[in-house]
This record gives structure tokens, sequence and C-alpha cells, in this order.
């Protein structure tokens, strides 16, 4: 994944990247040509570290109809030279979503564009889908051509369509298909045979039934996908993704291990556990620490505690995430001893671990010592890093009024939309000046959740542009469901109110 280069935020090229709210009313402000040109900038490199979880191209959309641009720099980036050696979806998915939102608002050239690219581009699958959505049915019966030939004549491109139409996420055009193109309509038939024919005959190995069995079998290769070589010492062709040491397969294999040891456990195999969990192999030892974290074993504590200064760097990235799933009034006391920067080891990975559970899991009177870790956290990283946004959560669900400040800082500067909007509901449960002050803002943010925050919370006196922003979004077809049911309640009782 890319990281992408974040403008300032105080820039109007920042604000957009962002998707806050202040970029759409900037943009609007701003002179035409240099709020068209950072909307493109926007729109043709993506600025969204994780896209699966941050929202962009209905922001974009709406700013593209507001300023009533061209979207002449969206056809030069679909149909770059790029496009011919590379089909990476990060490319043009922004884009090609932006364009479907615009087709949706009636924006004739976009839905010509996105069906020129459906039938010439490389990520034509993505375009495809956002036909799906808004073309009419004539529209996407000219497709079928173009895309049936990409599928080669043979048992090799029949496999290659089948595998394809299985995995569709929008499957109206292939049924559209069907009808028209025998071959469209064989490998329709056929795909459901063919995962049950894979479901039939997966293979794998599985732990014998005893807690020794289960331990070695927690360390051998990745799970569900051993083959014979795995016993006859001959090695495998090995796939980038299929990395049996790569987290995620360690962690899933060490987790089922666990769930297969609450069935196989006895009492009497409880010395068998706790010497794994304290010096055995890798996938064993993060078994049965899982195990017996699971099982609210009285030592688990002591036994994470030693596992978090492991020099194996599994070992204490497991310890921690565990911990983190620990519940119950002894495990919360240990992790007050461990956050409070008197002990001296509240900066160390266990006592920032300590911090998030009581982000997660602590009581009002953790809030000065979760606020202290949110301090520690900005000091050294910044607004940045995969824990911060449970600290956030933390403050706010513990109504943190020390921490505002902070909240606020991060509500301004995070280039993740997602972490914004975090910061927005702790700001909400913290700050007093929400509903006149971010609330305002976020009626234009890029992310729905925060729009309905916004909608719930905002003041509708003393703003003028608040009703007229509520009513909007209203009106607006392209709005999710829970955002025009939030707004609409706070319509009535605006007009109740007036009355």
């Amino acid at each position: 994944m890319f990281e992408p280069v974040i403008a300032p935020s105080a820039s109007l090229l920042g604000l957009l990247q962002r998707g806050r709210g202040d970029g759409q009313l900037h943009a609007l402000a701003a002179d035409r040509a240099e709020a068209i040109a950072a909307l493109e900038e926007c729109v043709t490199r993506d600025p969204r570290a994780d896209w699966q979880v941050e929202s962009r191209s209905l922001y974009y959309a709406r700013l593209y109809m507001e300023l009533e641009a061209s979207l002449d720099g969206i056809e030069d980036h679909l149909h770059s030279a790029e496009d011919l050696v590379s089909d990476d979806e990060n490319r043009t998915g922004l884009a090609l979503s932006v364009l479907g939102h615009l087709a949706a608002y009636g924006r004739r050239d976009a839905l010509l564009m996105l069906r020129e690219y459906a039938a010439t581009g490389a990520n034509w699958a993505w375009a495809l889908d956002e036909l799906a959505l808004r073309d009419d049915d004539r529209g996407l019966l000219l497709l079928g051509t173009a895309v049936l030939d990409r599928f080669p004549p043979g048992p090799e491109g029949d496999a290659e369509l089948r595998d394809f139409i299985r995995n569709a996420y929008e499957p109206r055009p292939w049924r559209l298909w069907a009808a028209y193109h025998p071959r469209v309509a064989a490998a329709s038939e056929q795909s459901p045979f063919d995962l049950w024919q894979r479901q039939l005959n997966r293979s794998g190995v599985t732990p014998g039934w005893s807690t020794a069995d289960v331990l070695a079998w927690a360390d051998q290769g990745e799970l569900g996908g051993l083959g014979a070589s795995a016993f006859l010492a001959r090695p495998e062709p090995e796939r980038a993704e299929d990395d049996p040491s790569a987290p995620d397969a360690v962690d899933r294999r060490a987790a089922a291990a666990a769930r297969c040891l609450t069935a196989v456990v006895r009492p009497e195999d409880r010395p068998v556990l706790l010497e794994a969990a304290r010096d055995g192999l890798p996938g064993a030892r993060r078994a049965a620490l899982r195990y017996l974290v699971d099982q609210r074993d009285p030592v688990a504590i002591e036994l994470i505690e030693a596992a978090a200064a492991d020099v194996d760097e599994r070992i204490v990235r497991a310890a921690l995430e565990l911990f983190g799933r620990m519940r119950g009034p002894e495990v919360l006391a240990q992790a007050r001893r461990w956050a409070d920067p008197a002990s001296g080891g509240a900066d160390s990975a266990l006592g920032e671990a300590a911090v998030r559970l009581l982000a997660d899991a602590g009581e009002p009177a953790d809030a000065p010592l979760v606020v202290a870790g949110l301090r520690r956290w900005m000091s050294v990283r910044g607004v940045s890093g995969p824990g911060l946004g449970s600290l956030v959560d933390g403050a706010g669900r513990l109504a943190a009024a020390d921490a505002v400040p902070v909240l606020r800082h991060i509500y301004g500067e995070a280039a993740s939309s997602e972490l914004r909007g975090r910061a927005a509901r702790a700001l909400a449960a913290t700050d007093v000046h929400f509903p006149e002050g971010p609330a305002v803002e976020c009626l234009w943010d890029c992310e729905e959740s925060t729009r309905e925050l916004a909608a719930r919370h905002v003041a509708t006196t003393g703003d003028a542009r608040v009703l007229e922003r509520l009513r909007r979004l209203a009106a607006d077809p392209a709005e999710e469901a829970e955002v025009h049911a939030a707004v609409r309640g706070r319509l009535t009782a605006a007009r109740e109110f007036g009355r």
C-alpha cells in the first residue's frame, strides 16, 4: 500500500484530501480554477491510506456538481499510458466511483465515460460495477460483447469467466447478458458446481485429539493448507499471500488451535499448557496463551507480562493483543499499575496496551490515565498509528473533558477521515461547544457517519448555513438513509421549536 502525500491541513488541497467539511466550503469560496485543480489532484491521486474504511467519492462528486467542473482531468487520468501496463485498483478506483455518483446525479458525460472505460480500460470490472448500479438495461447490453472478448475462447477462458461471474460484486450485468450470450448462460450455470466441488475436495490436516497434538499442530504449516509435502520435508511453492509467517496466518492458526484446546483440555493438562505458554514453540505458545486468557486463568496476566518482554516480536505482538482482550477487576487493576506514569513503564509497549485496555473497558475514574496516554501518544507519534483510534474512543466513552484540546487537534490534523470521525464522536461527548463548533463543519464531511453525528448534535440556531445544509441533505437522493433519518428528525424538531 502506497503512502499518499498529504498537504498541510490549512491549505485547500490539504482540506480536500482529508475530506473535511471545511474543504468543500473553502473550495466554493476560492478561485474556481484553483479549486478544480485541487479537486482533480485528489481524485486522480487517491489521498486515502485505506480506501476500505474511508469515504471520498460522494464528497468529491458533490463538489464537481457545485463547481460545475469539467471531467477532462478524470478522462485523461483513466486513459493515460499507465492504464496500458497497470490494472491496479488503487490508481483508478476513486475516479470511477466519483463518475458513478456523477452519473447518478444525471451527468451524461460521466455515464459515457464509464461505459467507454468498461469496454477498454484495465480496471474495467470496477467501472462495470458502477454501471450496474446506474446504467439502464440497454446501455449494459451494448457492453456485453466487449466484456466477453476479455475472456479468450477455450477451457482456460471459460474457467476464468465462471470464476469472475461467481465473484462479481454486482451480478446484474451478467444476468442480463445470460439471456443473449449462451457462453455467459453456461458459465452462470456451472459456477455454483465449481464452488461445491472445491468445497467437497478441500484437503487439510487437522490436529489429533489431545492437548499435545493440538499444540504440535499449532506449529505446523498454514492453517487448512497443509499438503503431504509438509510431512515429507519437501518444499512447496510459496505464495506471498499465503505466507504462513504472516501475522494474519499465524494468528488464525493460533486462534484455531486455542478453540480446539477448549474441546480437548483436561484438568491434568494444565502443566503442559503452562509450560507451552512460558517456553513453547511460537505457534504453541500463542495458542496456549490465548486459551488461558479466554479461560481467565489466574496466571494469564503473569504469562502475558513475560511474553511482552520476549525477544520474538511475534510473541510480543500476540501478547499485547491478547492483553487487550482480557477483562475483569483484577485485569483492570493490573492495567492501572502498568499505565500509571509513576510506575516508570507507562511509555513501554505493555504500558501503552494497558492504556488502550482502560480506554476500551475502564471506569470513569480511569479517564486521567487515558488522557495522559493520549497525550504521550501524540507527543511521540503525532496523529498516526493504529492504536490512536482506541484512545480517542476511550476519551469519548469516559467523557474525559481534559482531552478536548487534543481531540480538537486530532480532528483538524488527521489525514484519515475514519479517525477524524472518531474524534468527532469523542468531541460530541466531551466538548460543550461541539454543537455550534465542529458539528457545523461535520455536516459537509466526507463520512456518512460523521454527517449523521453532526445532524443529531448540531445547533440549528445561530448559523444560517445549518438549516440550509440540512434541507439540502434531506433532498439529496445520493445521501445515506441513516443521514436522511437524522436530518429529517432535526428539521422536524426545528420547525416545532419555531412555532
